[in-house]
């Protein structure tokens, strides 16, 4: 029999992080060491875009809606950008993917398929939201109303309404794509699964409600797909577990029911997420004031400091953006916003820091434009665009010259 210790020491660095097993990275597949995402044995940085609409316009017939989507992948791919956020459900009243508790429209899941199919096609890796918090696309409320009740916050603690969500994400994890043969918890193409599209809730008492959940939920994921990284589809609110460091959540100690520390904390989430939204998070005058300047800087720089030292999971930045609808907007505006985050990302990146990557919100063509909610990013090309300091970002972070990786042992 073959000595294989010197095997197991060697492979011992890259399976133990944190006093908990990490997510052993597989062929194809993005797994995590420390605070840092790999593939293949390469540190992976992460560049992209939020496209909500991708399933529902892809499954609509009456418009040419698969053309829109391979339309801004490829737009997309031309700047450099390697991962896309995307809707994996639909309860809502208009192209419903679920229309009702395990009743699925199979032309919007071709749809689903089709997106997947294009996103491999352009090497661009897939964040899949499996439910949305807010009622637009059907939500946790309608979920819900499925089960004859009429409190939001019973979609968290219902046993009925539990299983029509852990239904729908067995029915999604284990499809099988009609273009590529291949079952969604089998594709590398796919980058995470995102419980949840910011979770909030009237838990303010300390009982743990999402807690619970995402514990619950967590682990339900993981048995079934074990390929894949799992995220929680948190905004960044601090809550009651480190009271002192709520002074960072906008308008100070607001809570919503999410604790960014304990949430991500549980063994299953692999890394945590922040959305940033100054303009409609903070009061208009701060616009005037450069009090949106100074929120961005210590919200992502708390942020990375708490992955780094308590969480010691990597971190995305999977929403941002700067809308048209607020005043004083205009494209010079914008584009500082982005440089801004931007700078931050490449900062921690290239200093070996927990921030990963950024995807803002949202990517759109002249189509999709109809759909637009003030934040959308057009592709044109050309000098002082958006376009241009995505690909720069898109470029520097890929010439990135990887420092050491760290790994944690066990302690």
């Amino acid at each position: 029999m073959l000595n294989i210790l010197p095997f197991l020491f060697f492979l011992l660095p890259f399976l133990v992080r944190n006093n908990h097993i990490c997510v052993a990275e597989k062929v194809g597949f993005v797994g995590t060491n420390g605070t840092q995402f790999v593939l293949n044995g390469e540190r992976v940085y992460l560049n992209g875009f939020n496209a909500y609409w991708m399933m529902t316009t892809a499954a609509d017939k009456a418009s040419k809606g698969r053309a829109t989507v391979t339309s801004a992948f490829r737009q997309a791919s031309a700047v450099g950008m390697n991962v896309a956020r995307i809707w994996g459900f639909n309860e809502g009243d208009y192209i419903p993917l679920q229309i009702s508790p395990g009743s699925y429209s199979e032309d919007v899941f071709k749809g689903l398929d089709f997106v997947v199919y294009e996103a491999g096609r352009f090497k661009i890796k897939l964040i899949i939201t499996l439910v949305n918090n807010f009622e637009d696309y059907g939500g946790r409320q309608k979920y819900v109303e499925w089960a004859g009740l009429n409190e939001p916050d019973e979609f968290y603690t219902n046993s009925a309404v539990k299983q029509f969500y852990k239904n729908h994400v067995k029915t999604v994890l284990t499809r099988k794509n009609t273009i590529t043969g291949r079952v969604y918890k089998d594709d590398s193409t796919i980058f995470s699964w995102e419980l949840i599209n910011e979770p909030r809730c009237n838990d303010s008492t300390g009982s743990n409600i999402l807690q619970n959940w995402v514990k619950e939920m967590a682990s339900y994921v993981k048995s079934i797909d074990s390929n894949h990284l799992l995220e929680i589809g948190l905004e960044g609110f601090y809550g009651e577990s480190k009271p002192e460091r709520t002074v960072y959540n906008p308008g100070g100690t607001v809570l919503t029911g999410t604790d960014f520390i304990l949430n991500n904390q549980i063994p299953e989430i692999d890394f945590a997420t922040i959305h940033i939204y100054p303009d409609s998070w903070l009061p208009l005058h701060s616009s005037r004031t450069g009090e949106q300047d100074e929120f961005v800087d210590k919200w992502i720089g708390a942020h990375i400091a708490d992955c780094e030292n308590i969480i010691k999971k990597p971190l995305l930045i999977t929403e941002f953006g700067k809308s048209s609808k607020f005043p004083g907007f205009s494209l010079e505006e914008r584009n500082k916003f982005f440089k801004r985050v931007y700078d931050v990302i490449y900062d921690s990146a290239s200093t070996g820091g927990s921030c990963n990557g950024g995807v803002f919100w949202q990517l759109t063509t002249n189509r999709t434009g109809l759909l637009g909610d003030g934040y959308e990013v057009f592709m044109q090309q050309g000098p002082n665009t958006t376009a241009q300091l995505i690909a720069e970002q898109s470029s520097k972070l890929r010439n990135l010259k990887y420092p050491p990786l760290v790994t944690h042992s066990a302690e």
